[in-house]
């Protein structure tokens, strides 16, 4: 599992698009799981997963991306998972690494 969080500043629908829009268009086999949103007065979250196919690995990794804003900023988190084919400890990571650098070039361009 790799994880990339940054801080920003924004307009939180907007930066919530184009996370989504940049991950789908960047492959053919990435999709939009599922994804929920929470709101209370002063704060707003949502929890997007996104899967994609890793030729290298022949298999399936996912990204959970979370963006929360609250009263100083957007804080943006995204953690991989999946990928492994080993039993008992995590190898051939590179699946995960890849959707992860994916992930934060789109965050670091906002």
């Amino acid at each position: 599992m790799a994880k990339y969080e940054r801080r920003l500043s924004g307009n939180f629908d907007e930066i919530s698009s184009k996370i989504e829009n940049e991950i789908l268009s960047a492959s053919s086999t990435a999709t939009l799981e599922d994804e929920t949103w929470f709101r209370s007065a002063d704060s707003r979250c949502a929890v997007k997963v996104f899967e994609r196919y890793s030729a290298f690995g022949g298999n399936r990794v996912s990204l959970t991306v979370t963006i929360f804003e609250d009263r100083e900023a957007i804080t943006v988190s995204g953690i991989t998972s999946g990928g492994s084919q080993a039993l008992f400890w995590k190898v051939n990571t590179l699946g995960e690494e890849t959707f992860l650098g994916l992930f934060q070039k789109i965050v670091d361009s906002l």
